[in-house]
């Protein structure tokens, strides 16, 4: 490739982009996944739109593979532990024991309804039972749902993946395919595997970033990161499931209260928009439109039993145990939705060669279209019909308070001359909840702060704590003006411990005034 090939592939790339970003808007208002304009780009920019040609499907399925673990890693981390505990063990029987009904229903519907061969219908049963995690967490970003049903939807569309690329690759092998209690008994040691991996390389993780302290704010996003793929390719390596690996490894790392953690997230969320707007044109580019006239039908026969039958199926059998209510299982049913998973599964029997296997992808993402352009904007209109809106953020307000009317204190600190809080920013302070820097004063001007101004020597600081947190803040104000922003990393503890005796020390003065 010349230099000047590779300005003009930049130029391209760069386009894409900020197409893809302002189309994000776009998406956001008509409640649309953006999954399907990334895939209009992709479909305009290839060989029936302006022209480029690409057929790579090796390429595809390792850029596939890749972004679905940028994805799924993006999703762990911003996943609370609060609400996706309750949902565990209804969204780890839909991830299994609903997978496989929904497999068994569809694959008999594309043989018998489409007249499609028993194996190849077996793969497209596989391939279309796993929702997708990018489009669950697009459209929940923007339907208010409560904390149970978006627990497990996104735990749901976090764990099944592992189980259907298992059953999709099985299906694609050569030779025949293996007796039902093999394939139960190989996805459950995979899963253990994957499982054990991702918890263990997630606890360590978490508990070497909350003790190393690293010399830039900007590297903790790098290191979580890093650790996330970490436990994906340990987990596939160990021929366990990866996919499984990553999402609990980053579920473990979104909850442990890391340092920066404000930075680590946006840099997370930015990567995840990059693969998905990657993956998805690269999936556009791929499909040839003018081939998928002749597979419309049975894409829309197929679509409409895994939508109308076999999702709503499996999603009642396998709430069964839990009580859940008809409302939340038919919203359930509905949310099921997919996306960039299942066409990039579809690459799996094109790559093994299987038969009629480009039949196989056109019915799959004419399936995904179709249904996506379905479920994902009348969504929240079933919810609001159900009436199972979050009203908790519905009533969300801002309230303020008088000053007066808190119990709490308003410490001002003087930053003097060769005092280690210069340089440091606000946010590396880690004051405890409950305290907060409101006020800076420099060079006889104030200004109120945001997370990363960089406080300077000579600066005033007003610190709002409430009676509980005062004296946890003050000692912690102390420990920075001795030790700087690593204070509490390196062996700063006595000198938390010191500072008290010495309320003067060089650091800066503090004078407390109570606020009634």
């Amino acid at each position: 490739m010349t230099v000047h090939h590779l300005n003009e592939l930049l130029l391209i790339c760069s386009l894409v982009l900020l197409v893809a970003v302002a189309a994000v808007r776009v998406s956001s208002r008509s409640g649309l996944p953006s999954l399907l304009i990334y895939l209009g780009i992709g479909v305009a920019i290839g060989q029936d739109g302006i022209g480029i040609s690409f057929n790579d499907v090796g390429l595809t399925q390792v850029i596939g593979y890749a972004a679905l673990v940028v994805i799924l890693a993006e999703g762990g981390l911003g996943t609370k532990w609060q609400e996706i505990k309750p949902a565990l063990p209804a969204a780890a029987v839909l991830s299994t024991f609903g997978v496989a009904v929904s497999v068994g229903v569809t694959a008999a519907a594309a043989h018998y309804l489409a007249g499609i061969d028993w194996r190849q219908a077996l793969i497209i049963g596989a391939v279309v039972s796993s929702t997708d995690a990018a489009a669950v967490f697009s459209v929940l970003r923007n339907v208010p749902l409560p904390g149970r049903l978006t627990g497990v939807l996104e735990a749901e569309s976090g764990f099944n993946d592992a189980p259907v690329v298992i059953l999709v690759v099985a299906f694609s092998a050569a030779g025949p395919v293996d007796h039902w209690y093999v394939l139960l008994g190989r996805i459950a040691l995979e899963l253990a595997i994957g499982a054990a991996v991702g918890l263990a390389i997630g606890t360590l993780g978490a508990y070497g970033l909350r003790h190393v302290a690293l010399p830039a704010s900007g590297l903790y996003p790098i290191a979580v990161m890093a650790i996330a793929v970490t436990a994906y390719a340990g987990g596939a390596l160990a021929h366990g499931s990866g996919f499984l690996a990553v999402y609990l490894a980053a579920l473990i790392l979104g909850n442990a209260r890391l340092p920066h953690w404000p930075a680590t997230r946006g840099f997370a969320e930015g990567l995840g928009w990059i693969a998905q707007i990657g993956m998805f044109v690269l999936l556009g580019l791929l499909v040839t439109p003018h081939e998928l006239f002749d597979d419309i039908i049975p894409a829309l026969m197929v679509g409409l039993v895994l939508t109308m039958v076999a999702r709503p199926v499996s999603v009642f059998l396998s709430t069964a145990p839990f009580r859940t209510p008809w409302q939340e299982k038919v919203l359930l049913s509905w949310a099921g939705l997919r996306g960039a998973v299942p066409i990039v599964l579809a690459t799996i029997p094109m790559v093994a060669g299987v038969q009629d296997s480009r039949r196989i992808f056109n019915i799959v993402f004419v399936l995904v279209i179709v249904y996506t352009l379905v479920q994902g904007p009348t969504l929240p209109w079933l919810a609001s019909r159900l009436r199972l809106g979050d009203n908790e953020a519905e009533d969300l307000g801002i309230e303020s308070a008088p000053l007066e009317r808190l119990r709490g204190h308003l410490l001002s600190v003087a930053i003097p001359e060769g005092s280690k809080m210069h340089g440091v920013e606000v946010s590396e302070l880690r004051l405890p909840p409950g305290a907060a820097v409101t006020l800076v004063v420099r060079d006889d001007a104030s200004f109120v702060p945001g997370p990363t101004t960089v406080l300077r020597k000579g600066d005033e600081l007003m610190v709002v704590a409430t009676d509980p947190v005062r004296d946890a803040t003050e000692r912690r104000l102390r420990a920075v003006g001795e030790g700087g922003k690593l204070a509490g990393w390196l062996g700063a503890g006595n000198v938390v411990g010191d500072a008290v005796a010495k309320p003067k020390a060089k650091w800066g003065l503090v004078k407390r005034k109570s606020v009634k």
